[in-house]
Parts: structure tokens; sequence; C-alpha cells
């Protein structure tokens, strides 16, 4: 079992900077896809940013390219997600999830996720 515990969320002004942390527990974070996704009040849960496994490839939604950066640092089995420029319509609940190669389907394991709130 994998337990994800996210950190960083806050309330800051459009145009602002906030970096979210994703802490990992278990052995094997290194060989997992990681994620962030996003929830939007009375929205759905949405996909935000993602990091292979050895960290060489990323993807990102088109709203947040250019403006968000994904990585990881694996000796610390923590996940970020450096965003700038932030405007109101990132306000959402900022979860972390963990894809298990081993498991079928995908995003095994969800964070509780962190508020970020950005005030035009």
């Amino acid at each position: 079992q994998v337990q994800l515990v996210e950190s960083g969320g806050g309330l800051v002004q459009a145009g602002g900077s906030l970096r979210l942390s994703c802490a990992a527990s278990g052995r094997t974070f290194s060989s997992y896809l990681m994620g962030w996704f996003r929830q939007a009040p009375g929205k759905d849960r949405k996909f935000v940013a993602a990091i292979s496994w050895d960290g060489r490839s990323t993807s990102y939604v088109d709203s947040v390219k250019g403006r968000f950066a994904i990585s990881r640092e694996d000796t610390k089995n923590t996940l970020y997600l450096q965003m700038n420029s932030l405007v109101p319509e990132d306000t959402a609940v900022y979860y972390c999830a963990a894809d298990d190669p081993r498991i079928r389907g995908t995003w095994d394991y969800w964070g509780q996720g962190t508020q970020v709130t950005v005030s035009s």
C-alpha cells in the first residue's frame, strides 16, 4: 500500500507562485508514474500533469503549459508541482496520484488533496 500526502497549498494572488509537494511512502516510488490532478468546486477532477517513472517524460494539460512544472526527487520519495503565473481559474483542490505498473488500470493511489486558492 502506498500513502500520498500533499502539502504546499494556500491562498495566493493572481500572478503569484506556489510549489506543491507530495510525499510518498513505500520503497517502490521510483517505479511509479506520478501525476497531479485538480478539482474545482462543482466540477470533475481533471488531469494537470504527469511525469514518467524515470523523470524523462512529462505531460501537461494545455491550460498550464509554460506555467507549471512537474518534477520528482526519488531519493526523497517526493513529487513536486511548481506553479507560476497563477490565475483564478487555477483555484482547486490539487491531488497527487501514483500509477503502479504492476497493477492493472491507472492511477492506483491518491492523496487527500491540498487547496489552492488564487485571488484576483
